[in-house]
């Protein structure tokens, strides 16, 4: 296992820990997997491509370090950060 610590977002914002890729790996030269194209049964024609993962990596192997905080989202208006989008008051 080669650990790194990586932040995402979702279910909610946090950093985490999760397994890398073997970069010496024959199969997916570091990359995790490989994409292979396939083909339609019955006419023969590109249908698409599949990403297959690699043995030497899960990608379910994480564990959440430090969950972080939400941003509150930020309004629209001459004063964005007055309640209700607007203000009457003078800046100073």
């Amino acid at each position: 296992m080669r650990p790194r610590i990586r932040k995402t977002t979702w279910p909610r914002p946090a950093l985490i820990l999760t397994d890398t890729p073997r970069l010496d790996c024959p199969y997916c030269r570091g990359e995790g997997g490989y994409h292979h194209d396939y083909g339609d049964p019955f006419t023969g024609e590109y249908a698409g491509t599949e990403w297959e993962p690699c043995p030497c990596w899960n990608d379910n192997r994480r564990w959440t370090l430090l969950p972080l905080p939400r941003l509150p989202r930020r309004r629209t208006g001459p004063d964005p950060w007055a309640p209700g989008g607007y203000s009457d008051e003078p800046p100073f």
